[in-house]
């Protein structure tokens, strides 16, 4: 295989000729700590938060993304909103809001009313309108990475075999997929599965890319097809904001006002935008700007 030695933020589609099999392997490091220099989770929410991180940049590698795809999951408790993103140039973001002093169940089965959806956005004719695609997860274990092995494996109507784990340092992921058709050997997917079934959390978490691909297949003569860097990036703007603020009305952004200004804080990168009063009165006196208003500020 040829593949650099380090594989730090770095995503990896990767073929098993002989088996029939394509696999995809995140690992975020330098852009999930990034991500997490912006806020405060505790631990359960951390690790879900990563996971789904590195699952958003795995799927932009297993199904055709121009835009953006995104995991959202929204629940009533604990977990209100589970939030993460990643573009087709390999840019990531995310974020967890959590109901105070809670964090994150350790089992997604016992959020109330939960709702994960996987949202595809890619460029439409008009700039100001995206194609959007949208597909709702059912929830069926309470495992992130087991819920979305079950979905493709449903969707999909292929074998699916998918790990993620995160922590303070690093969040990763690791997916299988038998190929469509009579691809690969008789035995190819099974052994596929338990050489798979060797692999750990904890080693996925600790190993680099290259000697986890070595390890695991390496008497399948894996080939790379596809490699990609991954950084943090947050997409917010002052237009983007100033389009929200047009998007509440008048009244509802002046009565956020505080000592003669309104200040928007974005809940992706921290970043504060500061509008004095006279730029509120300039901003309704214009038409709506023609820029898409940010996805998630606070």
């Amino acid at each position: 295989m040829n593949l650099p030695d380090s594989d730090h933020d770095l995503l990896t589609r990767f073929l098993l000729p002989h088996a029939g099999v394509r696999g995809v392997h995140v690992r975020l490091h330098g852009s999930w700590q990034e991500l997490l220099s912006h806020a405060s989770y505790p631990p359960a929410a951390t690790r879900l938060l990563g996971e789904a991180c590195a699952a958003a940049a795995m799927l932009t590698a297993h199904v055709k993304v121009e835009g953006r795809l995104s995991l959202q999951l929204r629940a009533d408790a604990q977990l209100k909103l589970l939030f993460a993103e990643c573009t087709a140039a390999g840019t990531v973001r995310g974020i967890a809001q959590l109901e105070e002093g809670s964090d994150a169940p350790a089992d997604l089965q016992r959020l109330a009313n939960p709702v994960l959806a996987i949202t595809i956005e890619n460029p439409g004719l008009d700039p100001r309108e995206p194609l959007r695609y949208q597909s709702l997860v059912e929830l069926a274990s309470g495992a992130l990475d087991e819920v979305l092995e079950d979905y493709f494996r449903q969707s999909e109507q292929l074998p699916s075999r998918l790990l993620l784990v995160a922590d303070g340092a690093h969040a990763c992921g690791l997916m299988l997929q038998k190929l469509p058709g009579d691809e690969g050997d008789d035995d190819g997917w099974a052994r596929a599965g338990a050489l798979f079934d060797t692999l750990s959390a904890e080693e996925l978490a600790a190993t680099s890319g290259p000697a986890l691909l070595h390890r695991l297949f390496h008497e399948e003569a894996p080939e790379v097809m596809v490699q990609k860097g991954l950084a943090f990036q947050c997409s917010c703007s002052r237009e983007r904001v100033a389009a929200m603020l047009q998007s509440l009305g008048e009244e509802e952004a002046l009565a956020a006002a505080r000592d003669g200004e309104v200040e928007i804080q974005c809940g992706f990168c921290g970043r504060f935008y500061h509008f004095p009063l006279a730029e509120i009165g300039v901003l309704f006196g214009l038409p709506p700007a023609n820029v898409p208003a940010p996805d998630r500020l606070q």
